[in-house]
């Protein structure tokens, strides 16, 4: 009679951890869908408040599970390197892969980024976007070729930009990666 009460306690208590762990699994994706919201909430803000990050760097990131993975185009060598050192530092990031690339020194492109600053952010309606300290249109210039990047509000502001970036001299192509505010609010649904 014992060893009867002693299985059916034991098949008793098996199945109320597996109908618990049943009922804890949901929470569980739902806590770790949150964590993963909140560390790239904080890896953006880690990014966005670099000392030298400007309007000729961009900067992106995916994250998969504690891996954090750094992608762009940067003009100093140590914002690449603040970038991986700030994500490293935070909780729940066990590791860091750095694909941020550095721009090459070059006068000719930086007589580029001058210019296209100049003739982009005077064109009507453009100037909004270099204001503050984190500008929202980029503008990455790699061996006389330029892209934009970033997020305008509308496609007329898109549309302007690309036009205004195809008029400055010496530039070999142009190349459109602006968003709106209308793409940003679609993807995150």
């Amino acid at each position: 009679m014992k060893m009867f009460k002693s299985k059916l306690l034991t098949l008793v208590a098996a199945l109320a951890m597996t109908v618990g762990a049943a009922l804890v699994a949901p929470n569980t994706v739902q806590a770790q869908a949150l964590d993963q919201t909140q560390l790239g909430k904080r890896v953006r803000h880690e990014l966005v408040t670099l000392p030298y990050y400007g309007v000729f760097d961009n900067l992106a990131y995916q994250i998969n599970g504690n891996t954090v993975t750094l992608y762009g185009q940067v003009v100093r060598p140590t914002t690449r390197s603040d970038a991986e050192a700030r994500v490293a530092h935070l909780p729940g990031v066990t590791r860091v892969i750095n694909r941020i690339e550095v721009l090459p020194l070059s006068g000719f492109d930086d007589q580029i980024r001058a210019r296209a600053y100049r003739t982009i952010f005077n064109t009507a309606g453009l100037y909004r976007y270099a204001m503050g300290g984190n500008p929202s249109l980029h503008i990455i210039v790699n061996n006389g070729h330029l892209t934009l990047e970033g997020v305008v509000a509308n496609e007329m502001d898109k549309r302007l930009a690309y036009i205004a970036a195809r008029q400055v001299p010496g530039v070999f192509s142009v190349t459109n990666n602006l968003r709106t505010d209308r793409d940003e609010s679609r993807s995150v649904r």
